[in-house]
């Protein structure tokens, strides 16, 4: 059986393969934020995870899973043509390749570490909002998106800071750059609420739908949808 993808689906998942490529570029600064340190990705990546919660809500897992994956490879081929830019011979009147490297380029470790961080905390933030729906009823969309922000980013910040920087810098500041981090996404996931909740509700609206993950397998593996 052959199915169809609605168009404001497929906007959804650009605009947060978008947010993830752009926090990746971000991420390359640590920037303070009053006293305390944290990467630059912080400013755009919470978006992703607030679309996440509007696919999870409106399309059910099955769609977000599929976006989560497709999220993975736009950050693998993202990674990939930017190191071969990098390693490109520049032409000999362009003076920027130092500049270049520095500003787009990333060792292995925080390569890894941010894709494995990406993976478990999408995954964990869309499993919570899930299941939490069918648990309520649907009811309380603010309570399930906070609560699915705080599990997901949580772990998202725990494993990138942790996996990048262990051995790089001391602990107290790796603790509070997770801190810092999931502190941030958490307080930027309350204050766009209002705007979220608006948005998930004119999509439900226009597309028809309100998925109910009753009879889902939640195997980030299993990509076919049933």
């Amino acid at each position: 059986m052959r199915t169809t993808v609605s168009v404001t689906f497929m906007l959804a998942g650009i605009v947060f393969a978008a947010c993830l490529i752009l926090s990746n570029i971000l991420a390359t600064k640590i920037m303070m934020i009053g006293p305390w340190s944290a990467p630059a990705g912080v400013l755009i990546f919470p978006l992703a995870y607030i679309i996440n919660d509007v696919i999870a809500e409106v399309w059910g897992y099955q769609k977000a899973r599929l976006i989560i994956w497709a999220g993975f490879g736009v950050n693998i081929l993202a990674a990939l043509f930017i190191t071969l830019a990098i390693a490109a011979p520049a032409a000999p009147f362009w003076q920027n390749q130092d500049a270049f490297a520095t500003t787009l380029g990333s060792t292995s470790r925080i390569v890894a570490a941010s894709l494995l961080a990406y993976l478990l905390g999408s995954f964990l933030n869309a499993y919570v909002m899930s299941r939490f729906k069918v648990m309520t009823r649907g009811k309380n969309f603010s309570l399930r998106a906070i609560v699915s922000t705080l599990a997901g980013e949580g772990a998202d910040s725990l494993i990138f800071i942790t996996v990048a920087f262990a051995g790089v810098f001391p602990v107290n500041v790796m603790l509070t750059m997770i801190l810092t981090q999931a502190l941030i996404k958490t307080v930027y996931e309350i204050l766009v609420l209002p705007l979220t909740i608006v948005i998930v509700n004119k999509v439900k609206k226009l597309e028809g739908i309100d998925t109910y993950d009753y009879n889902v397998s939640y195997n980030p593996f299993r990509l076919k949808q049933v």
